[in-house]
């Protein structure tokens, strides 16, 4: 670099490289929490849920010290709906130097269409011959299958269930079911993992089954996709001076004459967005039940109402589902697939250790301003309809 007037640190992180669009277009868990506690029963450790949209809660704040302690706060809110998870399969882990070896695999003997969709290209073509050959080992009493989970329960030290969504519960157009692997932890050794995924084999699991309110969590998913952008907006370098020839959001000196080769540390144009990212502790403000129209009553708010909002949410329609609010934004468009997993570390501060108490849950519509909460409240301010009247 050339002689500069004044010091300044570079524009955007280095950590993120390569920024290209990533493979994982549903997310993808690089690491489960830490199986540390042997007195825990067993339990899994992550869930996938679809993003709705947002809106914003009013609730008090309970954390003695603070400058808001015992004052009201507003808090924007992310609504993840998540129907129940089928699990399908077990698999089992043997650790090695060089990393994790799958041992074996045992899956369920009924596997749902949603589930075998996953396994064609073209289910439509296709002679949907996916497990048949498969489920005739459960004929004999299964004598193979118990082999492979005593293997499994013997060998193996990290034990996974094999899970996946019930799209059809959705309204989002796919067919296909999102497949994942769910880490179990807890349990006094592994055999008794096992026998805790063969119980949990072809049933459904709800959320409220893996996380509670006032936990945190970690959300992995994909960002939102803006495609192929300049160097300002995607590094945030400083615009040229106003009568710079030739354009001036770009990088003025991208390197030096010797070494004659562009270095990999200089801002570029390139693709912005639909990144792998992983944000840590988010706090769960409330987890909602399918049918409990009464979902977002609250204390200081007896209104019966459904976080639905007025209109439904933009681009994601009704939330009819189980659902969890979870504290700021997340990443990602309306319909992403989400993976919420249990937080990878200890909470000791009074923050992440609050109980929270929300006072007021907004329903208004997201399409412009909203003015009323309910559909009653408005046939209520505005009377009868003309429409209504003929």
């Amino acid at each position: 670099m050339s002689h500069r007037k004044f010091e300044a640190p570079r524009h955007g992180s280095l950590q993120f490289l390569p920024k290209k669009r990533t493979k994982h277009h549903s997310g993808r868990v690089r690491s489960f929490p830490r199986d540390s506690d042997a007195t825990l029963p067993p339990h899994l450790t992550a869930f996938r849920g679809y993003k709705a949209g947002m809106t914003h809660v009013v609730r008090g704040v309970d954390r003695p010290g603070a400058l808001m302690h015992k004052r009201e706060v507003v808090d924007a809110v992310t609504i993840v709906e998540t129907p129940p998870m089928v699990i399908v399969g077990v698999v089992g882990y043997v650790e090695t130097p060089s990393g994790l070896r799958n041992l074996t695999t045992v899956f369920a003997e009924h596997l749902s269409e949603e589930y075998k969709r996953r396994c064609y290209k073209n289910w439509y073509k296709s002679k949907r011959k996916a497990f048949t050959k498969y489920a005739t080992k459960y004929a004999d009493g299964g004598k193979d299958i118990e082999e492979q989970l005593n293997r499994i329960g013997k060998f193996c030290s990290i034990v996974r269930v094999i899970a996946h969504t019930q799209v059809k519960k959705l309204n989002l157009r796919i067919k296909k079911a999102h497949i994942m692997e769910i880490q179990i932890n807890g349990g006094k050794d592994s055999a008794e993992k096992v026998a805790f995924a063969k119980e949990l084999f072809e049933k459904e699991v709800t959320v409220d089954s893996v996380f509670t309110k006032d936990e945190q969590l970690d959300v992995l998913g994909v960002t939102k996709g803006h495609g192929y952008e300049g160097v300002t907006t995607r590094w945030g370098v400083t615009r040229l001076p106003r009568k710079t020839h030739r354009g001036l959001r770009k990088v003025a000196c991208i390197g030096s004459w010797h070494p004659a080769r562009v270095s990999t540390t200089v801002p570029r144009a390139g693709q912005n967005g639909y990144f792998h990212r992983t944000e840590l502790n988010k706090k769960v403000y409330r987890i909602g039940k399918k049918g409990d129209n009464a979902s977002c009553q609250t204390t200081a708010d007896l209104t019966e109402k459904s976080i639905t909002p007025m209109g439904g949410f933009p681009h994601y329609g009704e939330v009819n589902e189980d659902w969890v609010m979870l504290k700021g934004a997340t990443v990602g468009v309306k319909k992403r697939p989400l993976i919420l997993r249990k937080s990878l570390m200890n909470h000791s501060s009074r923050k992440h250790l609050e109980t929270i108490d929300l006072k007021f849950i907004d329903t208004s519509s997201k399409l412009g301003h909203g003015r009323f909460q309910t559909f009653d409240e408005k046939a209520k301010f505005l009377g009868p309809l003309a429409r209504q009247n003929r």
